[in-house]
């Protein structure tokens, strides 16, 4: 696997949503293979594992004021389960993935194939996982909430060194954020500084699914990421969460983003014939301000330009004044290739430019090799 595994990557995070049951977790599984397989989206859901024995201190297992103690006690699966979530996944077609929260979860991640490991936030600085993670070889993405320049500098060099595929992710962990926090001009930053990793967006907003996808592409983000849930059984959803239409509607903004985004941002944009065909109306044609007889040497006193360009014609952009005629030209009359006498003019490959197209190329194909030819 190479790094392009991160490219148009939907990270879909199931985390604790699964609330401790298998059922809900194949539930959430199946509603967002569905609704990625329509859309046609390369996605992966996201598991996070935990060995509750040693990640949970003994003596602090059953504290009812620690929000974080709780909630993973709460929705602890057995190792049995997780690996019939991993499965499930893997059977609608998705990749999974998983951040583990601890060095067994690394080894249960590899037991049970899972493709793609993530280092979460506030383990970013954690380099006794971060080791554990990186002797895998897998494939990993880090999410840089909360984050300082320099742990994220020494992460990328981290990785860099080891030739492990590795993607970052812009993150702000706030849950949920407004959109006056999600910071998105991040993207540049990082994509600047760090220009031969994959850059993603991890987001955890309450209130778009479509706008902040479109501006993040357009940014260049190619891996995203949301918490996903479904509202079943009255348990109550997170506003971070995505349900599954909300993801519907994210899935089609990353398309419209595509499409309008168009093709690669590291080369020039090849015109179609449509748009070349158009401009060209609005070139303007070389015209005799009178009569001329052959053998006259041009200069700029003696023509004007206007439209149209009509075929065969010298437009506006091929003229330099020196030019000398060949056959007679009226006054209003058209200067065409074919009348004038210079080192370009005998060029078959521009003559067939000018006389099959029926004007001149608005690409500068023939106005460049023009000007050089009669420089010479």
């Amino acid at each position: 696997m190479t790094a392009n595994i991160f490219d148009d990557l939907f990270v879909l995070e199931l985390a604790n949503n699964h609330w401790g049951s298998i059922e809900r977790g194949i539930r959430i599984v199946t509603e967002f293979g569905d609704v990625a397989r329509r859309n046609n989206v390369k996605a992966a859901i996201k598991l996070q594992f935990r060995d509750v024995d040693s990640f949970v201190h003994v003596d602090h297992r059953f504290r009812q004021d620690h929000r974080y103690i709780k909630k993973v006690i709460a929705t602890h699966l057995s190792w049995s389960a997780l690996r019939t979530l991993v499965e499930g996944v893997r059977a609608t077609g998705m990749m999974t993935m998983v951040t583990p929260f601890d060095e067994i979860s690394v080894d249960k991640s590899v037991e049970f194939g899972v493709e793609m490991l993530k280092i979460a936030s506030s383990d970013i600085r954690d380099w006794h996982l971060i080791e554990k993670m990186a002797s895998t070889g897998k494939p990993v993405i880090a999410s840089s909430g909360g984050s300082s320049l320099e742990d994220i500098d020494n992460l990328v060099e981290f990785f860099k060194c080891r030739e492990i595929p590795f993607a970052l992710n812009h993150c702000v962990s706030i849950y949920p954020s407004r959109d006056d926090e999600l910071e998105l001009n991040q993207i540049d930053f990082l994509r600047e500084r760090y220009p031969e990793n994959v850059i993603g967006f991890s987001t955890h907003e309450m209130t778009d699914w479509y706008s902040s996808v479109m501006m993040a592409y357009a940014k260049g983000a190619r891996t995203f990421e949301r918490h996903i849930d479904i509202d079943f059984e009255g348990v109550p959803v997170s506003p971070y969460c995505t349900l599954p239409a909300q993801a519907d509607v994210w899935f089609k903004a990353f398309h419209k983003a595509k499409e309008i985004c168009g093709s690669s941002s590291e080369t020039k944009r090849k015109a179609p014939e449509k748009e070349t065909r158009y401009l060209d109306e609005l070139v303007r044609g070389v015209y005799a301000r009178r009569t001329m007889l052959p053998g006259h040497v041009l200069t700029s006193d003696d023509v004007y330009f206007a439209i149209p360009l009509i075929h065969g014609q010298v437009s506006v952009r091929e003229f330099t004044a020196g030019e000398m005629l060949k056959r007679p030209v009226s006054a209003d009359g058209p200067i065409n290739l074919r009348d004038i006498d210079c080192p370009y003019s005998n060029d078959l490959r521009l003559q067939r430019l000018v006389e099959d197209r029926g004007v001149a190329p608005s690409d500068g194909l023939l106005g460049a090799p023009l000007r050089r030819a009669a420089s010479n």
